[in-house]
């Protein structure tokens, strides 16, 4: 195991805080901050000295504090998901002296002054020089004071860059501050923030725009084009929905803001971007602070969470807020948050280049006085050094580059290029390498970049790699950085930053969250299309921010150019395992890909598209489409389409001239039809076409109006002649005119018939819309509800209408109440629906009856007993063992194991063979460790060879039986190797080792007998596996088999499975089969979560559930496990005044009533907990007679009651009720044989 350097760090961090008056702890992030800050607080508790709890506060300086308040902890974490009040207070805390220590991160860089701290320390390199004296700068501030501040580095290659910042900051060597230019997401906000109040003369606002240092240089075409953005008449029929934001008035010369432009600019303002992170408050809406979107993903009601080292129990998790109340002394989660790395700039990676190159055979007292080390660090960073000269022969400096390669863990061929130059060199090397790699090898490499280097996997590669896969010819290095710039995630992220910036993508609406999700899907839609027009501004931004602000591509240049020159030397090595340098490297690159899926990289950037496009044409094939379409959201939908709702039409010309924009053209009525009431159609035409923003055309026949820019557009699609006036821009030839009218004609309708176009237009529109389907754009099928003959529809408008008709579908449900689901999914599971089989039933009934009941059951992991005893008779009636076995030595049902209980037992999954590559192994298994020991290893390799009977292995193998035995269960319960009979699993295992004596007579008639719990062959699970589908049809099957076991399904269920990554893993897949139709997804169950899916028979089974009055009264006995008791895994245990607990044992069973959980009998049999308080009288004597019914019936066991509520039974109120209902009296229990 690696040994973290964390409790090491503790101590001497508590120490050098006890040791003054006020402590900054300065970290790099937000999540060290809240660890680090309860880490102190918790030493401090153990180790603090009884006199006062933080001896080294001002005497005399702090408030007093009442009695009764809590005592303060001696750390508070600071950082930018508080909220300003909580940050204030912690402030005022340590201003105050009422604590001595504050952790931060860059919050409590600016702008603060506190005259009372005397010590700043930063752990971890601050990553610059700037950063390094901006932090250790708010230290002694008092008149006469100098800055003190201590640096404790985390690991041995943060140590070096320490030394180096720690040096370069008594130096004054602060790195360049460069200034962006030309950013046109902000000259857009600026634009719009301008215009919304006055109307500008746009040259006026370019001379004002270029008196700024960022735009000096700006070029009027870049102004201009910013402008057609922002007008909404980017040269594409395809960014017609992006409202526009600005009128601007070519002829005129002028600009002014739209309606709505001021509070959009007033909502949306400034530049920081949004992570659609959620407020946490109290209950009275006081803001505590935000969390993680992914983080509040996994959580749920009566979790407790840190922030600002304070713990924090979730009451309510709505749409935009955590709702939270304080938790005070109970251990909490460390919250995280994603965010973007401090990268190192180039001129300090070039110093510890330099530095390393010379400290390498320096002498430790030397560094110690020309860095200011302590003893221990000077020896650790020249060990560090010289392991890493051991390793690859020189290190890794200003004037060399190391090219190490060598072999993973699985034999493909790691290339690792050391050099200290920092993330931005790197992260554009790294592109450059993929590209590279992609061009001339066809080789799909991931290249992951560090502060210390590239690490490029390459598992294709027979021969070792040579150094010349990662040389980059400088003259080719912008070409190939931007070729391959546009494909990576880097890319996609800016731009979704750059489009919120440029207000395309505002918020929802004010003050509310916009998930980050649903800010990733905007974003992705909006440059699906700006990628095909280059000089699409926020496309061109994205660019500039990248190849400027995110990369460093001249130093990247000067360091290639150097390296051909030679003046950089290029050092080659070949290492058996990764030298120190690049483990640490290697480190980032597990971090990076831990959480990745296994999908292929090339599959991986098409995901989205492709997986929509799949789904679309499974929709289109099945024949029950037009049912799947809910006829009235369908309206609903085509009215949004059109403008015609309420919220859609047009108040004032601007509006009216964007729905021409978004619609094409229109007639007089139609116009008329899509103003707001009260408002006149034809004056606001008539005043837009005075302006030139609107044109009188005849299409077909009749008067219709369109927007200018559209001029063009019609004259080359339909011989429309434009009217004289026009800029010349909106005359400008069209590129496939007609193919551009049918796609805006498809984005603002619903499902049409070719004849429809044909009949507006005058012209036949078939050979553009096989176009457009031909370009993925449009799809074809019969959708429309009613309809008689195929149409075309827009892919986005038809994902969108079944999203509004499964949004219908979920409205129709009302959720029912925990008792009535108890009732549905015994239902569902068939719990005591068949009757036993008469004597008389054909052969093999019983077998068939079996297949039939195992098919939903497939994964659950079981005891034997549990199965044999209790699920199987449930659910058939009548169970007979030969059944099952008959279905293993077939081969057609395999059992898996699934963890061990004990010495003795464990559980086990079942899977039909033809199902088990897809629906295997049991989740839970993912968890498990697989055993060691020189026996495990003997099996294994015998079983690689083929099966095998228990007397093959104790032949072949020298090992003694019982170890033999052993082991083989071992590998058994962890899912390693199973058997093709089911009989080894019911007898005792302690019991009955089989023995194996070699030698003695070789045809003696005296034979040791196998054993029951070895007999049968055993072979590797492995092989059941060879040939398993991808990640993604494996997901797809066990939301599939779970939905049809449980029929709804729940985040509960799937922690109850233990799904690796819980439901969220799954609910991708489920929202697949909700577009599909096979399941639905609403609010089902009260208090299960709003994500809940179900399949649609399971929808009505549950709604056709008689009120409980009316219900069955009976009651029925499950196994505490059973998948049809909800009871510990999806509905809460009653909780009970006593304080004792029910669990899901193996063993313990529930005795409920009409959804109402009464009696929980314990494992054994010999305790009774009432689950229901008010249980008593003639409700509890019937409750006992039907348990004991049912152990004489033998369904569950012989029972031995010797407690009952966790008392005696023998002397209680509760004996004389117990043997009325069938009990007998023996010593110190009450029993029924069973």
């Amino acid at each position: 195991p690696i040994r973290s350097i964390w409790p090491a760090i503790y101590p001497e961090l508590l120490e050098q805080v006890r040791a003054h008056t006020s402590t900054i702890v300065f970290v790099n992030n937000r999540r060290a901050a809240e660890r680090l800050a309860q880490r102190l607080n918790d030493l401090d508790q153990e180790t603090g000295e009884d006199e006062s709890p933080h001896p080294t506060a001002t005497e005399g300086s702090a408030p007093v504090r009442d009695r009764d308040e809590p005592a303060l902890p001696l750390a508070r974490a600071h950082h930018g998901s508080l909220s300003h009040e909580e940050r204030t207070e912690v402030e005022e805390q340590l201003k105050s002296g009422l604590i001595p220590c504050l952790v931060a991160t860059s919050s409590l860089e600016l702008g603060i002054d506190m005259g009372a701290v005397d010590l700043v320390i930063q752990v971890e390199s601050p990553k610059s020089v700037a950063r390094g004296l901006q932090r250790i700068g708010r230290a002694g501030h008092g008149l006469g004071e100098t800055s003190k501040g201590r640096i404790f580095p985390k690991f041995r290659g943060d140590l070096l860059e320490s030394a180096v910042v720690t040096s370069r900051m008594r130096e004054g060597q602060i790195e360049e501050t460069v200034i962006p230019s030309n950013p046109l997401d902000v000259l857009a906000q600026h634009l719009i923030s301008m215009a919304a109040l006055d109307k500008w003369d746009t040259q006026e606002a370019y001379q004002l725009v270029r008196r700024t240092t960022p735009f000096a240089e700006l070029s009027i075409e870049q102004f201009d084009n910013v402008l057609d953005m922002l007008d909404g008449r980017y040269p594409s029929e395809r960014f017609a929905e992006l409202r526009p934001r600005l009128v601007w008035d070519r002829t005129g010369k002028t600009i002014e803001g739209r309606k709505g432009a001021r509070s959009l600019v007033v909502t949306n303002a400034g530049t920081i971007p949004d992570r659609g992170l959620y407020g946490v408050h109290l209950p009275d809406g006081r803001r505590v602070g935000e969390l993680d979107e992914e983080m509040v993903y996994e959580a749920r009601a009566g979790q407790v969470f840190l922030l600002g080292a304070s713990s924090w129990r979730i009451q309510e998790i709505t749409r935009d807020r955590v709702i939270v109340i304080p938790a005070p002394g109970v251990p909490g989660a460390i919250p995280f948050w994603r965010g973007d790395g401090i990268g190192r700039p180039a001129e300090l990676g070039e110093a510890i280049g330099a530095f390393a190159r010379e400290a390498v055979n320096a002498d430790p007292a030397e560094l110690e006085k020309s860095h200011d080390l302590d003893p221990r660090a000077a020896r650790n960073l020249i060990a560090y050094l010289k392991d890493q000269q051991d390793a690859t022969r020189v290190v890794p400096s200003d004037q060399t580059v190391v090219i190490e390669r060598f072999r993973d863990e699985i034999g493909d061929w790691r290339l690792v290029v050391l050099s200290p130059w920092g993330g931005r060199v790197h992260a554009a090397w790294g592109l450059a390498i993929a590209r590279k790699l992609r061009d001339e090898h066809g080789l799909e490499a991931d290249a992951i970049h560090s502060d210390d280097g590239i690490a490029v996997h390459l598992p294709d590669a027979d021969e070792p790699p040579s150094a010349d896969l990662v040389l980059i010819d400088p003259d080719e290095l912008e070409d190939l950085v931007v070729r391959e710039l546009g494909t990576s995630a880097l890319f996609g992220a800016r731009f979704r930053e750059n489009a919120a910036r440029s207000l395309l993508i505002p918020r929802a609406y004010p003050g509310k969250r916009t998930p980050l999700w649903q800010q990733r899907l905007k974003s992705q839609s909006l440059l699906e299309v700006a990628q095909d027009f280059p000089r699409f501004p926020v496309i061109l931004e994205t660019y500039r921010e990248c190849l400027q602000d995110v990369f460093d591509l001249p130093a990247l240049d000067r360091l290639l150019r150097g390296i051909h020159s030679r003046e950089i030397s290029l050092v080659e090595v070949e290492t058996q395992t990764a030298s120190p340098f690049a483990s640490s490297l290697l480190f980032d690159y597990v971090a990076t890909y831990m959480y990745e899926g296994d999908t292929p990289n090339a599959e991986r950037r098409a995901t989205a598209l492709s997986l929509d496009r799949e789904l679309l044409r499974e929709l289109l094939g099945q024949d029950e489409l037009r049912e799947l379409i809910d006829a009235d959201a369908l309206a609903e939908v085509e009215a949004s389409l059109q403008h015609l709702t309420e919220q859609g039409q047009a108040t004032d010309r601007d509006g009216l001239q964007q729905v021409l924009r978004r619609v094409g053209d229109l007639t007089a009525d139609e116009a008329e039809a899509r103003v707001g009431e009260g408002y006149s159609a034809s004056s606001m035409l008539e005043n837009l076409v005075g302006e030139r923003r609107v044109v009188r055309v005849r299409i077909n026949g009749e008067d219709r109006y369109i927007a200018a820019e559209d001029a063009g557009l019609y004259r080359d699609a339909l011989g429309v002649s434009p009217p004289g006036g026009l800029p010349a821009d909106f005359l400008e030839e069209r590129e496939d005119p007609m193919v551009n009218l049918m796609a805006r004609y498809a984005r603002t309708r619903g499902p049409f018939p070719t004849s429809w176009p044909r009949e507006r237009y005058g012209v036949d529109p078939t050979p553009a819309l096989k176009e457009l389907e031909a370009g993925g754009g449009l799809v074809r099928g019969e959708i429309r509800p009613g309809g008689t003959e195929r149409e075309w529809c827009d892919a986005e408008v038809l994902r969108r209408i079944r999203r509004a008709s499964l949004a219908h579908l979920r409205q129709e449900v009302e959720p029912a109440d925990g008792a009535a689901y108890a009732r549905f999914l015994a239902s569902w599971q068939g719990i005591d629906r068949h009757r036993p089989l008469r004597r008389d039933a054909r052969p093999g009934a019983g077998t068939d009856r079996l297949r039939e009941i195992l098919v939903p059951l497939q994964g659950v992991a079981l005891t034997q007993s549990v199965w044999e005893n209790d699920v199987l008779p449930r659910r058939l009636g009548s169970y007979s063992p030969t059944w099952l076995d008959e279905l293993c030595t077939s081969g057609e049902v395999v059992w898996i194991g699934a963890g061990a209980i004990g010495r003795t037992d464990g559980r086990v999954a079942l899977y039909f063979r033809e199902d088990v590559r897809l629906a295997g192994p049991p989740p839970s298994n993912a968890k498990l460790t697989a055993p060691e020991g020189d026996v495990h290893d003997a099996i294994r390799e015998r079983l690689a060879a083929g099966p095998a009977f228990w007397l093959d292995l104790a032949y072949e193998l020298d090992h003694p039986a019982e170890e033999l035995h052993s082991a083989l269960w071992d590998l058994a319960f962890v899912g390693e190797i199973t058997n093709d009979s089911f009989a080894p699993l019911r007898a005792p295992r302690l019991r009955s080792v089989p023995t194996y004596e070699p030698g003695g007579r070789r045809f003696s008639r005296r034979r040791a007998a196998t054993g029951p719990t070895v007999q049968g062959r055993w072979s590797l699970t492995e092989a059941l596996f060879r040939n398993a589908p991808a990640a993604g049809p494996r997901l797809r099957a066990q939301a599939e088999l779970m939905l049809e076991r449980y029929g709804i399904l729940t985040r509960e269920m799937a922690l109850a499975e233990g799904i690796p990554g819980g439901f969220s893993t799954l609910y991708p897949e489920l929202s697949n089969l909700e577009v599909l139709g096979t399941a639905r997804r609403g609010y089902f169950v009260e208090g299960l979560g709003g994500a809940q899916f179900a399949l649609s028979g399971a929808v009505e089974r549950l709604r056709a559930l008689p009120p409980e009055e009316n219900g069955p009264d009976e009651f029925t006995v499950l196994a505490a496990t059973d998948p049809a008791s909800p009871w510990g895994s999806t509905l809460p245990w009653p909780k009970l005044e006593s304080g004792r607990k029910a669990a899901r044992t193996a063993g313990a069973y529930v005795l409920a009533r009409a959804g109402h959980p009464l009696i929980y009998l314990e494992r054994g049999g010999k305790g009774i907990l009432r689950l229901d308080p008010q249980l008593d009288g003639e409700q509890l004597a019937a409750a006992l007679a039907f348990l004991a019914e049912e152990a004489n019936a033998g369904r569950v066991g012989q029972l031995k009651i010797e407690r009952f509520d966790g008392e005696p039974i023998l002397g209680s109120t509760f004996e004389q009720l117990m043997v009325a209902a069938g009990f007998s009296r023996q010593p110190r229990r009450l029993v029924v044989p069973g």
